[in-house]
């Protein structure tokens, strides 16, 4: 473990015993009742991720956490953030920056289930809901605020009372994400209004340069626990592709859905609209397939989740908006129906299966027009993939009732396009009134004219 400065040295055989063979929480120095929330949670033994990140902020390091997506790294800092609160309880302790509205729920989820024998209150603070009932939910001071950057810059701006002054905890969850997605205007101001005498952990699955400057700059003296460094897949995840013509993507992904029936799959494509066409598309060939992407309103989203997880539905299909930190436990198999385009994101796509040690597969379709990429990601992950077995004369035969799903798709993807347009001619709220108001001006003035 790669540690900055010689206080770390210090610290280093503490932790030695820890790291050899820890049996459990109680072992890296967790209290007895967060012990028992884990156990309820059912994680019976510490990650690696957290095995070399708990002891190091127990005793009050900053932590640059390099770990994969999978790996137990909420609870890395939720367990140390829940132990100093309880030592020391105080409103508005953590503040918790994600890039994703999904993972700020998904990492608030787990607060309240680790922290509900101890009353810890949380507030999710995210795009694309009310910012009223948000002010009003920071109002009640809640312990742990988990916030996507932008949206919490707004409140710090313009939310009379609020402020993070007293703050105890920062973790940026994602960080290499938060800083591609351009946050860091927004990074910047928060760090500009919380107190520097705090502690700071930055979870990461990838170091890039970016990443390295945020940590010069909101890290004091902080332990390196890298659990893995190179960009890896999971070992019990059977990875496979699939060459095939563009223009029986359709049709190949028909015959694996029924090829592997029986199984939960998480389709990844590129697009909001492709994902919506190929939802429709399969539930025209009667499969329960449901969508989740950046076009959909924040309550379809979770409700789209929320079905996928209570396994209503077997099929969820995604953009990568949905791809990293998600933790749906049950994927059994993951499709790129869509290669992506940058081979990282291969790794968080392909790593929604095959979690917390169960095995999982991953498809890949690669069409003409795709060899490049493909080879650029088995170039990353260092191997070379099997092609999955398959049988194009069955493939074919799909063909004629996958083009009449096709048609239809087409047709409701229309509808639903003008059915968004004339409700947004029905629009009530106030930004829609004031444009319709604007335009009547308009009009009079032109009138008088």
């Amino acid at each position: 473990m790669a540690a900055g400065g010689e206080e770390a040295s210090v610290a280093e055989p503490e932790q030695e015993p820890a790291v050899e063979e820890p049996r459990s929480f109680k072992d890296l120095g967790v209290t007895d009742v967060l012990c028992e929330a884990c156990d309820q949670l059912g994680w019976k033994v510490p990650t690696k991720i957290q095995i070399e990140a708990i002891p190091v902020a127990l005793q009050g390091r900053d932590v640059i956490g390099l770990a994969e997506t999978g790996s137990g790294k909420t609870g890395a800092f939720a367990l140390p953030i829940l132990q100093a609160l309880l030592e020391t309880p105080q409103r508005l302790f953590a503040l918790v920056l994600t890039p994703t509205r999904e993972l700020a729920f998904q990492i608030s989820e787990q607060f309240e289930a680790l922290g509900s024998s101890i009353g810890v209150q949380s507030t999710v603070i995210v795009g694309g809901i009310d910012t009223m009932s948000q002010s009003l939910a920071l109002a009640k001071k809640p312990h742990v605020i988990i916030a996507t950057p932008g949206r919490l810059v707004d409140h710090l701006e313009n939310t009379k009372g609020f402020n993070l002054r007293a703050l105890k905890f920062l973790v940026m969850d994602e960080a290499d994400r938060i800083l591609n997605m351009d946050f860091e205007t927004e990074v910047d101001k928060i760090l500009k209004v919380i107190p520097r005498d705090r502690k700071t952990f930055l979870f990461s699955a990838t170091m890039t340069k970016k990443v390295q400057k945020l940590q010069r700059a909101a890290l004091k003296n902080p332990v390196k626990c890298a659990v893995s460094s190179k960009y890896q897949t999971v070992e019990k995840l059977q990875q496979y592709y699939i060459f095939i013509p563009s223009k029986f993507k359709d049709s190949y992904l028909v015959y694996i859905l029924n090829e592997l029936a029986g199984n939960s799959f998480m389709i990844f494509c590129s697009t909001c609209n492709n994902t919506q066409r190929t939802a429709l598309l399969l539930r025209n060939l009667g499969f329960t397939a449901i969508p989740l992407h950046g076009q959909m309103s924040q309550n379809k989203r979770l409700g789209s989740l929320n079905k996928f997880k209570a396994k209503a539905r077997s099929i969820l299909l995604a953009t990568d908006v949905a791809s990293r930190g998600l933790d749906i436990p049950h994927v059994d198999v993951v499709i790129n129906f869509d290669i992506p385009t940058h081979s990282k994101d291969y790794i968080h796509r392909v790593g929604r299966t095959a979690r917390a040690g169960r095995s999982g597969k991953s498809i890949t379709f690669v069409t003409q027009y795709d060899v490049e990429l493909f080879q650029r990601i088995e170039h990353l992950i260092g191997k070379k993939l099997p092609a999955f077995p398959m049988q194009e004369e069955e493939v074919m035969m799909l063909t004629e009732r996958v083009a009449e799903a096709q048609r239809f798709a087409r047709m409701e993807l229309r509808e639903q396009g003008e059915k968004k347009r004339s409700r947004n001619d029905d629009d009530d709220t106030e930004e829609a009134i004031g444009v319709r108001n604007k335009v009547a001006g308009g009009k009079k003035k032109k009138r008088k004219a």
